[in-house]
């Protein structure tokens, strides 16, 4: 079972310390939000703060490329399967609208967006918004690749996980992250697929990994590799 630590870190905001019971080696990622590391059980901060070391200015050069950007109405997405952008209003409130294929945040013309509440409040509606999008698109693709593999759950869940893509329990039920809305189409049905086959083997075993490669014409490697790379841009 998987523990968390969480360290104050005055180049990377915060260190998130995953201990994972099958973890050998330490491995160390950035994401926007901070730098994640996973270690194997027992392992002491300080000598986790030892090992990054080395790494920390290319990690941190990563870091950089990848770190949150201020949101003002510049700002859009325009993934293959979400477009968003925002718009100056009248209102006096934070307002999210579907508008035919684009989500769109009303936000009050004269919105100060350098105030840190005002970026927290413009990124939970844009939270809202994939939410609202996922709700209505994963479902119905992940249905589709279920009746096609013969691989079938019991239900789906959507969240707003940052950090975990999607999930499968031992009851067949589905998690999927609201954030699969910013992926390329290509990873988002593997990471569909990839819960599927959680519907019959619930482990990360040579048997599961036979079974998801069937599904993916022996990509699930690489695919795993790009989407561990993938950052969502905000």
């Amino acid at each position: 079972m998987a523990t968390q630590r969480i360290l104050a870190d005055e180049d990377f905001g915060r260190i998130v310390i995953r201990t994972r019971r099958t973890a050998r080696n330490i491995s160390m990622r950035v994401r926007p939000e901070g730098l994640y590391v996973v270690v194997p059980p027992f392992s002491r901060a300080d000598k986790i703060l030892e090992a990054i070391a080395p790494f920390r200015p290319r990690l941190l050069e990563s870091f950089r490329k990848v770190a949150v950007r201020l949101i003002d109405f510049n700002f859009s997405i325009q993934a293959d399967c979400f477009r968003l952008s925002l718009v100056p209003s009248r209102l006096r409130c934070f307002t999210v609208k579907e508008e035919g294929e684009e989500m769109r945040i009303y936000c009050p013309a004269d919105t100060d967006f350098g105030r840190d509440e005002v970026q927290k409040l413009v990124r939970n509606a844009i939270v809202r918004a994939l939410k609202r999008r996922a709700e209505s698109f994963l479902p119905p693709l992940l249905a589709a690749w279920s009746a096609r593999c013969g691989l079938p759950y019991r239900k789906v869940r959507i969240t707003g996980a940052r950090t975990r893509w999607g999930s499968c329990t031992a009851t067949r039920t589905i998690s999927l992250s609201c954030y699969l809305m910013l992926v390329p189409t290509h990873l988002m049905d593997y990471v569909m697929l990839h819960e599927l086959a959680h519907t019959r083997e619930m482990n990360h075993g040579p048997r599961f990994w036979e079974l998801l490669d069937s599904l993916t014409d022996g990509q699930s490697h690489r695919l795993r590799a790009e989407l561990r790379n993938f950052h969502t841009g905000f």
